[in-house]
Protein backbone atom coordinates (compact mmCIF):
# COMPACT_ATOMS: atom_id res chain seq x y z
CA UNK A 1 0.00 0.00 0.00
CA UNK A 2 1.47 3.74 -1.39
CA UNK A 3 2.38 6.01 1.92
CA UNK A 4 2.65 9.66 2.15
CA UNK A 5 4.31 11.99 4.85
CA UNK A 6 1.72 13.88 6.77
CA UNK A 7 2.28 17.03 9.10
CA UNK A 8 0.95 15.30 12.29
CA UNK A 9 2.14 17.41 15.30
CA UNK A 10 2.57 20.83 15.42
CA UNK A 11 5.18 22.69 17.29
CA UNK A 12 3.82 24.29 19.84
CA UNK A 13 2.28 20.82 20.60
CA UNK A 14 6.05 19.54 20.16
CA UNK A 15 7.22 22.10 22.87
CA UNK A 16 4.66 21.35 25.04
CA UNK A 17 5.21 18.00 25.34
CA UNK A 18 9.57 17.71 25.85
CA UNK A 19 9.15 20.69 28.10
CA UNK A 20 6.48 19.03 29.85
CA UNK A 21 8.63 15.84 30.39
CA UNK A 22 11.62 17.60 31.48
CA UNK A 23 9.44 20.09 34.23
CA UNK A 24 7.85 16.62 35.25
CA UNK A 25 11.74 15.17 35.98
CA UNK A 26 12.82 18.35 37.18
CA UNK A 27 10.26 18.65 40.33
CA UNK A 28 10.12 14.87 40.77
CA UNK A 29 13.82 15.47 41.31
CA UNK A 30 13.76 18.67 43.41
CA UNK A 31 11.31 16.76 45.91
CA UNK A 32 13.34 14.28 46.74
CA UNK A 33 16.31 16.34 47.39
CA UNK A 34 13.97 18.48 49.66
CA UNK A 35 15.83 21.46 51.66
CA UNK A 36 17.07 24.35 49.68
CA UNK A 37 15.19 22.87 46.53
CA UNK A 38 12.13 23.11 47.39
CA UNK A 39 11.78 26.25 45.98
CA UNK A 40 12.60 25.40 42.76
CA UNK A 41 9.84 22.33 43.47
CA UNK A 42 7.74 25.12 43.04
CA UNK A 43 8.80 26.76 40.36
CA UNK A 44 8.41 23.70 38.28
CA UNK A 45 5.22 23.30 39.46
CA UNK A 46 3.94 27.16 38.56
CA UNK A 47 5.51 26.36 35.07
CA UNK A 48 3.87 22.99 34.14
CA UNK A 49 0.86 24.69 35.26
CA UNK A 50 1.48 27.47 32.52
CA UNK A 51 2.18 24.04 30.01
CA UNK A 52 -0.85 22.90 31.16
CA UNK A 53 -3.33 25.82 30.65
CA UNK A 54 -1.67 26.59 27.17
CA UNK A 55 -2.36 23.44 26.29
CA UNK A 56 -5.79 23.60 27.77
CA UNK A 57 -6.28 26.37 25.36
CA UNK A 58 -4.38 24.55 22.03
CA UNK A 59 -6.61 21.88 22.54
CA UNK A 60 -9.47 23.89 21.28
CA UNK A 61 -8.15 26.52 18.84
CA UNK A 62 -4.89 24.67 17.80
CA UNK A 63 -4.00 22.51 14.91
CA UNK A 64 -5.92 19.57 13.67
CA UNK A 65 -4.84 16.86 15.86
CA UNK A 66 -4.10 18.79 18.58
CA UNK A 67 -7.90 19.58 19.62
CA UNK A 68 -8.99 17.57 21.81
CA UNK A 69 -11.99 16.85 19.65
CA UNK A 70 -9.83 15.01 17.37
CA UNK A 71 -9.20 12.26 19.67
CA UNK A 72 -11.67 12.41 22.13
CA UNK A 73 -12.60 8.81 23.46
CA UNK A 74 -16.18 7.49 22.29
CA UNK A 75 -17.71 4.08 22.65
CA UNK A 76 -17.98 4.07 18.92
CA UNK A 77 -14.16 4.73 18.50
CA UNK A 78 -12.83 2.80 21.62
CA UNK A 79 -14.89 -0.51 20.12
CA UNK A 80 -13.74 0.18 16.50
CA UNK A 81 -9.93 0.51 17.52
CA UNK A 82 -10.63 -2.80 19.65
CA UNK A 83 -12.01 -4.23 16.42
CA UNK A 84 -9.13 -3.37 14.35
CA UNK A 85 -11.59 -1.02 12.05
CA UNK A 86 -10.07 2.23 13.56
CA UNK A 87 -8.37 4.30 10.75
CA UNK A 88 -6.76 7.44 11.76
CA UNK A 89 -4.25 9.18 12.69
CA UNK A 90 -2.53 10.73 15.91
CA UNK A 91 -3.92 9.70 18.78
CA UNK A 92 -6.05 6.50 18.66
CA UNK A 93 -9.17 5.84 21.48
CA UNK A 94 -6.68 3.86 23.78
CA UNK A 95 -4.21 6.10 23.96
CA UNK A 96 -6.36 9.23 24.25
CA UNK A 97 -7.32 7.70 27.88
CA UNK A 98 -3.59 7.56 29.20
CA UNK A 99 -3.33 11.75 27.67
CA UNK A 100 -7.03 13.13 29.38
CA UNK A 101 -5.44 11.09 32.08
CA UNK A 102 -2.22 12.38 32.47
CA UNK A 103 -3.24 15.78 31.85
CA UNK A 104 -5.71 15.80 34.92
CA UNK A 105 -3.68 14.04 37.26
CA UNK A 106 -1.44 16.98 36.72
CA UNK A 107 -3.83 19.59 37.38
CA UNK A 108 -4.63 18.06 40.50
CA UNK A 109 -0.83 17.10 41.26
CA UNK A 110 -0.06 21.29 40.31
CA UNK A 111 -3.70 22.68 41.82
CA UNK A 112 -3.35 21.20 45.68
CA UNK A 113 0.60 21.77 45.34
CA UNK A 114 -0.12 25.27 45.26
CA UNK A 115 -2.17 25.02 48.91
CA UNK A 116 0.37 22.13 50.14
CA UNK A 117 3.43 22.96 52.51
CA UNK A 118 6.48 20.66 54.15
CA UNK A 119 5.79 21.25 57.73
CA UNK A 120 9.90 22.59 57.30
CA UNK A 121 9.96 25.86 55.21
CA UNK A 122 8.28 25.62 52.13
CA UNK A 123 4.66 27.03 51.89
CA UNK A 124 2.61 26.43 48.56
CA UNK A 125 1.75 30.16 47.03
CA UNK A 126 -1.51 29.89 47.86
CA UNK A 127 -1.05 28.80 51.53
CA UNK A 128 -2.09 31.47 53.27
CA UNK A 129 -5.80 30.94 51.32
CA UNK A 130 -6.61 27.77 53.40
CA UNK A 131 -4.95 27.76 56.53
CA UNK A 132 -2.73 24.76 58.12
CA UNK A 133 -5.44 22.25 58.36
CA UNK A 134 -6.48 22.57 54.99
CA UNK A 135 -2.87 22.63 53.24
CA UNK A 136 -2.32 19.97 55.50
CA UNK A 137 -4.97 18.02 54.02
CA UNK A 138 -4.09 19.08 50.46
CA UNK A 139 -0.54 17.90 51.11
CA UNK A 140 -1.38 14.38 51.36
CA UNK A 141 -3.73 14.69 48.38
CA UNK A 142 -0.33 16.26 46.15
CA UNK A 143 1.04 12.74 47.69
CA UNK A 144 -1.06 10.38 47.02
CA UNK A 145 -1.25 11.50 43.19
CA UNK A 146 2.44 11.85 42.61
CA UNK A 147 1.67 8.03 43.38
CA UNK A 148 -0.82 7.57 41.01
CA UNK A 149 0.88 10.29 38.52
CA UNK A 150 4.39 7.64 38.45
CA UNK A 151 1.76 4.41 37.43
CA UNK A 152 0.49 6.30 34.77
CA UNK A 153 3.79 7.57 33.13
CA UNK A 154 5.37 3.85 33.77
CA UNK A 155 2.13 2.67 31.68
CA UNK A 156 2.35 5.40 29.34
CA UNK A 157 6.23 4.75 28.42
CA UNK A 158 5.06 1.18 28.36
CA UNK A 159 2.74 1.43 25.46
CA UNK A 160 5.28 4.08 23.66
CA UNK A 161 7.49 0.64 23.87
CA UNK A 162 4.85 -2.07 22.57
CA UNK A 163 3.91 0.02 19.66
CA UNK A 164 7.68 0.68 18.54
CA UNK A 165 8.61 -3.07 19.38
CA UNK A 166 5.34 -4.83 18.56
CA UNK A 167 2.97 -2.87 16.02
CA UNK A 168 6.34 -1.22 14.23
CA UNK A 169 4.60 2.21 14.80
CA UNK A 170 7.39 4.88 16.43
CA UNK A 171 4.96 7.16 18.48
CA UNK A 172 8.60 9.19 19.04
CA UNK A 173 9.84 10.34 16.37
CA UNK A 174 6.70 12.22 14.40
CA UNK A 175 6.68 13.95 18.37
CA UNK A 176 10.11 15.12 17.77
CA UNK A 177 10.04 16.11 13.86
CA UNK A 178 6.09 17.06 13.72
CA UNK A 179 5.94 14.51 10.11
CA UNK A 180 4.11 10.96 10.26
CA UNK A 181 4.36 8.27 7.37
CA UNK A 182 0.97 6.89 6.58
CA UNK A 183 -1.11 4.84 4.50
CA UNK A 184 -2.48 7.30 1.43
CA UNK A 185 -6.00 7.08 2.71
CA UNK A 186 -5.63 7.89 6.06
CA UNK A 187 -5.49 11.28 6.33
CA UNK A 188 -4.20 15.09 6.04
CA UNK A 189 -1.93 17.43 7.34
CA UNK A 190 -3.02 19.25 10.32
CA UNK A 191 -4.11 22.54 9.54
CA UNK A 192 -5.25 25.71 12.01
CA UNK A 193 -3.39 26.44 15.12
CA UNK A 194 -1.71 29.86 14.02
CA UNK A 195 -0.37 33.14 15.44
CA UNK A 196 -3.52 34.71 16.58
CA UNK A 197 -4.37 31.12 18.52
CA UNK A 198 -0.51 31.15 19.81
CA UNK A 199 -0.82 33.77 21.53
CA UNK A 200 -3.82 33.93 22.94
CA UNK A 201 -2.72 30.01 24.28
CA UNK A 202 0.23 32.40 25.59
CA UNK A 203 -1.57 35.13 27.26
CA UNK A 204 -3.79 32.56 29.01
CA UNK A 205 -0.91 30.47 30.23
CA UNK A 206 0.81 33.40 31.98
CA UNK A 207 -2.53 34.98 33.10
CA UNK A 208 -2.47 31.17 35.18
CA UNK A 209 0.88 31.65 36.46
CA UNK A 210 -0.03 35.24 37.72
CA UNK A 211 -2.92 34.05 39.65
CA UNK A 212 -1.50 30.69 40.98
CA UNK A 213 1.72 32.24 42.25
CA UNK A 214 -0.02 35.02 44.50
CA UNK A 215 1.39 37.91 43.43
CA UNK A 216 -1.88 39.98 43.86
CA UNK A 217 -1.94 38.51 47.24
CA UNK A 218 -1.75 41.00 49.83
CA UNK A 219 2.10 40.68 51.69
CA UNK A 220 2.15 39.00 54.70
CA UNK A 221 2.23 41.29 58.16
CA UNK A 222 5.12 41.54 59.67
CA UNK A 223 6.37 39.88 62.41
CA UNK A 224 5.69 41.26 66.20
CA UNK A 225 8.41 43.05 67.45
CA UNK A 226 10.18 40.80 69.99
CA UNK A 227 9.51 41.45 73.70
CA UNK A 228 12.46 43.19 75.64
CA UNK A 229 12.83 43.50 79.09
CA UNK A 230 12.46 47.06 81.09
CA UNK A 231 15.66 48.03 82.35
CA UNK A 232 15.81 47.44 86.16
CA UNK A 233 15.65 50.83 88.54
CA UNK A 234 18.48 53.09 88.32
CA UNK A 235 18.82 53.06 92.27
Amino acid sequence: MSTKRIRLWDLPTRLFHWTLVFLVVAAFTSVQIGGNAMPWHGRFGLAILGLLAFRFIWGIVGSTYARFSSFFPTPTSVRAYLNGRWQGVGHNPLGSFSVFGLLALLALQVGTGLFGNDDIAFNGPLYTLVGKDRSDWLTGAHKLASNLLIALIILHISAIVFYARVKKDNLVKPMLTGWKDVDSGMGESATGGGGIALLIGLAFAFGAVYMASGAWLPPAAPPPPPVTAAPPPAW
